[in-house]
């Protein structure tokens, strides 16, 4: 699968956006295709969890370690599931007002071929709907927030 990167520009604190992708017990409430998660272990460093992802009848278990230093980075480490590979950061960064830069990438690729050629025809379009997600969860947590762009 192709490498996927969005940077964003977004009127909420670096802390506020680490805070809400950080708390991925919640992601089944706000995330498309997150049936449920599962925190095995939860430490202001390190957290392990499953995912549970699903489309139509197909579910798949994930399991990862969020490596987290607050308010700057998160990175996703694959430990289980059906991926060959996934590599997963986020990094949040003041724009000098009061929102934020948040970058975003992921890498993965499936092991069974069949989920790599479903993947491939829908991977832009559901990760565009999982970004669109997480902006409509900051503002319904957070209020809606004016950008103040230099003069």
């Amino acid at each position: 699968m192709p490498r996927i990167t969005e940077t964003r520009h977004l009127p909420f604190t670096p802390e506020q956006m680490f805070d809400l992708v950080a708390d991925v017990g919640r992601y089944a409430e706000f995330l498309p295709w997150v049936v449920a998660t599962r925190v095995k272990s939860n430490t202001e460093s390190e957290m392990v969890a499953d995912m549970l992802v699903g489309f139509n009848a197909l579910r798949e278990k994930f399991t990862s370690r969020v490596r987290k230093t607050r308010p700057r980075e998160i990175v996703v480490d694959y430990l289980d599931g059906p991926l060959k590979k996934l590599e997963n950061n986020w990094t949040f960064a003041p724009d000098g007002d009061d929102g934020c830069i948040v970058d975003f990438c992921v890498d993965f690729t499936f092991r069974n071929q069949l989920f790599e050629r479903l993947a491939g025809q829908y991977v832009d379009r559901a990760f565009r709907k999982m970004v669109a997600a997480f902006e409509s969860r900051a503002t319904a947590l957070y209020g809606e927030q004016k950008m103040v762009r230099p003069a």
